[in-house]
């Protein structure tokens, strides 16, 4: 296609926009409460898959060494453990640093235990994938000089299962929701098309190609999209910005964290851009194909 007819291609759908203004206002309209939509449910799931795998990352098998087991067999038992397929790391802790932990963490009451120490030494395990964790901690409960194996048997299989089905349902809705949207979009810009079809009659009956007519629909879409999109992405940023703001602090040490503000947010907003333009023109390009039959 030459240049000049791909200049004039702009400058119609550009002033397309203008001659249909109410229309135009009504698509955009349409894009824009969309995609804030969509733009809000993205942040919000992400936002749970991150606390989803900090909450499975944070998943470790807590092995008890048992007080009959020397210094020789604690080294073999290390080793052993290390060599385990789906160990990603093993941490030995000593019963006296069980106890200062204890003491840390609960007050110096515990300290009264320090001549006569209840405790046993530890191995914290950590699997390579959170799904393994109960397949090494059998495997490691077998091993001679292993008093118990704590990993949260039973919880941990039910965390799971919820955080996989909750994963699932956010991508089901997403999709769903990315579905309406290309269909009320596309129907907006429909009604847009129908209000212009003799227009594109005139077009085709002095013999203008599919794709010369065309063009001109699908680039006033593509403005539609970009137009539609600049609000979601200007309302989401504020909001997340401000989210951050709010509960970064109170979250300070805390196991859940949200999303860093940036680069994520600057990953949201081009994928928002790029959904706008996308619908935008499948919207046109589905819309358009009817009325190029004369």
């Amino acid at each position: 296609m030459k240049a000049r007819t791909l200049t004039r291609h702009f400058r119609e759908s550009l002033k397309s926009l203008g001659r249909n203004g109410w229309m135009t206002f009504a698509s955009v309209s349409a894009v824009t409460v969309t995609l804030l939509l969509v733009g809000v449910f993205v942040l919000i799931m992400m936002n749970l898959n991150k606390v989803a795998d900090d909450l499975e990352n944070d998943v470790e098998i807590k092995s008890f060494v048992s007080l009959e087991a020397d210094e020789a067999r604690v080294t073999e038992m290390e080793t052993a453990i290390k060599s385990m397929s789906g160990v990603e790391s093993v941490n030995y802790s000593t019963k006296e640093e069980e106890l200062s932990d204890l003491v840390l963490d609960f007050g110096k009451e515990f300290s009264l235990f320090e001549q006569n120490n209840p405790l046993l030494d530890v191995f914290y395990v950590k699997a390579t994938e959170p799904q393994q964790t109960e397949n090494v901690a059998k495997e490691i409960s077998q091993l001679e000089g292993i008093e118990k194996v704590k990993y949260g048997e039973g919880k941990i299989e039910k965390l799971f299962t919820f955080l996989n089905t909750g994963r699932n349902v956010g991508l089901v809705l997403i999709l769903a929701l990315l579905f309406t949207a290309m269909f009320l979009i596309s129907n907006t810009i429909r009604i847009t098309i129908v209000a212009r079809r003799h227009e594109i009659e005139i077009m085709k009956l002095v013999g203008a190609t599919n794709w010369f007519v065309r063009i001109p629909f699908i680039l006033e879409g593509m403005w539609l999209g970009l137009l539609g999109s600049i609000l979601p992405i200007g309302l989401i940023i504020a909001l997340y910005y401000n989210v951050t703001e709010f509960a970064q602090p109170k979250l300070s040490g805390e196991m859940i964290q949200l999303l860093d503000f940036a680069p994520f947010i600057y990953q949201v907003s081009a994928l928002i851009l790029l959904m706008g333009v996308f619908i935008g023109i499948w919207g046109s390009f589905m819309s358009i194909r009817k009325f190029l039959r004369v």
